[in-house]
């Protein structure tokens, strides 16, 4: 866009500062995330803050909400699920209501757990494209809003429970305001809407028998600098290599011991990951997820109900290749779109190539991704 046309405008808000640095990528535009009890960037962006966001800040709208709670929107029986799961929330305050604490300070640090979050990140990023003015010029700008509550109450209480229920019911009441508030600035008809997630989650383990919780931690105390997240070991090989240990004989061995754990259903060292078949829909994911030159002596894959996570460490989880974790809704809203509910297999990394199609431009480096011809107008 900006290769296009210098003067387009841009804005990035969420909670979380990956969520907000993520979808901006490098360019140097107003990017802007919560700390604390306030929104703010880094100096890689701007050296302070402008007016408008230190007016904001300074409402302290997260600290009036110190001692108030959290409480059903909806009668307790408009709700399926039951609220009396202990594993849920690490044991603690798993029933509603859920209090917010008494200190305003204590509140401001809180907040981004409770579903008001996202309320007020949406109006932040309202009053952020107001005060830029996105969209009053005849060509396109780019407003990017991560709504990180929804991960936050997932991972604490799961997607089975009431109050991921609650949150979402709550979130589209503000999705809902703030497409018609933004609406007033920018008309509904000049607007392009694209709504998606950056992943799934299981559910609890502890949910169903015969699931459960797989930790390799043991193998990573024995390899020095070693480090494990999300089925991947990595290691600085050359400097194993250094201290003469051989990594695909020590990748080999810890393979071993890996496949041996209950719910591990595939490990592959490099040797193996590069000689998996191409119909190998485990190794296909590894291979586009490992980046090339990466230090890493084993990847590994779970059985469905089997999360990666020490045994205490009671929250859910995602970072496998489940269906649950990694399939993901798209959703767009324009003119021109046709009204449909599209069952096929597409991938996040097509959103960016679509949105240029639409927009008639061209992507300045290769892409992952490829146009979405349901989404482009008939020719």
């Amino acid at each position: 866009m900006r290769a296009a046309d210098a003067d387009t405008r841009m804005l990035s808000v969420s909670r979380k500062d990956r969520g907000a640095i993520l979808l901006a990528g490098r360019a140097r535009a107003p990017v802007y995330w919560w700390v604390d009890g306030r929104f703010t960037t880094s100096r890689y962006y701007a050296d302070s803050l402008p007016g408008w966001v230190q007016s904001f800040n300074a409402r302290r709208s997260a600290e009036r909400f110190a001692g108030r709670a959290w409480t059903l929107l909806l009668s307790p029986a408009a709700y399926a699920e039951p609220d009396s799961a202990r594993y849920e929330n690490g044991g603690q305050d798993f029933v509603f209501p859920h209090r917010f604490p008494a200190d305003p300070g204590e509140t401001a640090r809180a907040f981004r757990l409770f579903p008001w979050m996202d309320s007020l990140t949406l109006a932040f990023a309202l009053e952020g494209a107001q005060a830029l003015g996105l969209g009053a010029r005849a060509r396109p700008d780019l407003l990017a809003i991560s709504l990180s509550t929804t991960d936050a109450i997932g991972h604490a209480f799961g997607p089975d429970s009431r109050e991921l229920h609650d949150h979402l019911l709550r979130l589209d009441r503000w999705l809902s305001w703030f497409m018609d508030a933004l609406a007033k600035s920018v008309p509904a008809d000049r607007t392009l809407l694209v709504l998606t997630a950056d992943h799934g989650v299981q559910s609890f383990p502890e949910r169903s028998a015969g699931h459960g919780r797989v930790s390799l931690d043991d193998l990573v105390a024995s390899v020095q600098g070693a480090d494990f997240d999300s089925g991947l070991l990595s290691a600085d090989t050359a400097a194993l290599r250094d201290r003469g240990v051989k990594p695909d004989s020590l990748a080999t061995a810890l393979a071993a011991r890996a496949a041996r754990r209950p719910g591990v259903s595939r490990v592959y060292t490099s040797a193996s990951l590069r000689s998996s078949p191409a119909d190998d829909p485990e190794a296909q994911l590894w291979r586009r997820t490992i980046p090339s030159g990466y230090g890493w002596l084993i990847c590994a894959s779970l059985r469905p109900g089997f999360v990666w996570s020490p045994p205490d460490q009671l929250i859910a989880q995602h970072g496998t290749t489940a269906p649950a974790d990694i399939e993901v809704p798209i959703a767009f809203l324009g003119r021109g779109i046709r009204s449909a509910v599209i069952h096929r297999p597409v991938r996040t990394v097509d959103i960016a190539p679509t949105l240029a199609a639409l927009l008639g431009l061209q992507p300045s480096e290769p892409l992952d991704g490829v146009p979405l011809p349901e989404i482009l107008p008939l020719h």
